[in-house]
């Protein structure tokens, strides 16, 4: 079975380097341009038209220009009328973890962007520590809607990236067609909440140990890496066995700084940046049609997400009875056939 340790997944700084590296390589030669007169034929051919000034097909891979001369990477997947853009959980992970949505979006008529935020994935990542917040991220996704020229369109984020789709539909809201927010709560303090009855539900065993590893601090010790997979991890992040290759990808080449920097050691110590993040009292001020996707064994809890539900004025609640955290694998029938239909009606409807 895969090794799944925090210690060696989120130790992947070489990896990363190496994914960055392939980036600055890949997409030097990028520039923002028009599409030329054969974008017409190539679109119909299932082909995404180039966005070069010579017209060269890249697979639909980019890469913008942000704010501090900062490149991130951007990806369409198919030609479908209804653009989406998605925004990738961590903080610190990437885009390879969300590959399945390219089996069911774009044969529904939808186009959508796999992105990775700065620091993450095949994005430059730099080493300024003051760039690591969610008031940062939030900025540029809005630099890479304008750079796609996005004028309606639906944002779907999963996990933190849920979290930074919340904060955008708040700061941003003039060009959302629709919100879906998967498997994130609306406050730190409610995931905190909610994580503590977790880990008081496991067997008394598993509870010493991580009991003992936190008053001591050693949190990178094998044995309580070792709980946190077997008893935490396979129950409320992935319920299956073996976890899908895309996640185990996705993993390996997480940003270790930047997930501790915003969050903290692992998924159930939050001691980063945004601890004290929330926005349940400005929930009602999100206008646009929006989708929670909640799972019941998740890790934030559906209750929680519910009672969001109930605050967005214009929202509606899906639950995914047999998923966990990322239940677009472990609950992937219904996850889909809440996701699909959503996006289409909220991208349908008029303001």
């Amino acid at each position: 079975m895969t090794d799944h340790s925090r210690r060696r997944l989120l130790g992947a700084s070489g990896g990363l380097l190496l994914a960055s590296g392939v980036a600055r390589a890949a997409g030097a030669a990028d520039r923002t341009a028009t599409p030329t007169a054969a974008s017409g034929s190539i679109a119909k051919c299932g082909a995404v038209p180039s966005q070069r000034q010579d017209g060269v097909l890249t697979g639909g891979a980019r890469r913008i220009r942000i704010a501090g001369g900062h490149h991130v990477w951007v990806r369409q997947v198919g030609n479908g009328p209804i653009p989406v853009l998605t925004l990738h959980g961590g903080p610190g992970w990437n885009h390879f973890y969300l590959e399945c949505l390219q089996d069911f979006l774009p044969a529904r008529e939808m186009r959508f962007w796999y992105y990775d935020q700065l620091g993450c994935g095949f994005s430059d990542a730099p080493s300024d520590p003051k760039l690591w917040t969610l008031e940062r991220y939030r900025d540029e996704v809005e630099e890479v809607r304008a750079a796609l020229g996005l004028e309606r369109f639906v944002l779907y984020g999963h996990s933190f990236g849920g979290m930074l789709a919340m904060e955008y539909a708040l700061a941003y809201p003039r060009h959302l067609a629709g919100l879906v927010i998967s498997n994130m709560t609306a406050s730190v303090a409610a995931y905190v909440e909610h994580a503590a009855q977790l880990v008081a539900s496991l067997p008394e065993s598993a509870r010493r140990i991580i009991a003992k590893y936190r008053a001591s601090g050693e949190l990178d010790a094998p044995e309580y890496q070792r709980v946190l997979m077997d008893e935490l991890y396979r129950r409320h992040v992935c319920r299956l066995d073996p976890w899908p290759e895309p996640l185990d990808r996705a993993m390996r080449f997480a940003n270790e700084t930047i997930y501790r920097t915003m969050q903290g050691p692992d998924e159930f110590n939050i001691t980063g940046n945004f601890k004290d993040w929330d926005v349940w009292a400005r929930l009602p001020q999100i206008r646009v049609p929006t989708l929670l996707l909640a799972a019941r064994h998740d890790e934030m809890s559906p209750e929680q997400m519910l009672r969001m539900s109930r605050l967005i004025p214009r929202a509606r609640y899906a639950l995914c009875p047999e998923g966990s955290h990322l239940a677009m694998y472990d609950d992937q029938r219904r996850y889909f056939a809440a996701l699909v239909p959503f996006i289409r009606e909220a991208y349908s409807s008029q303001a």
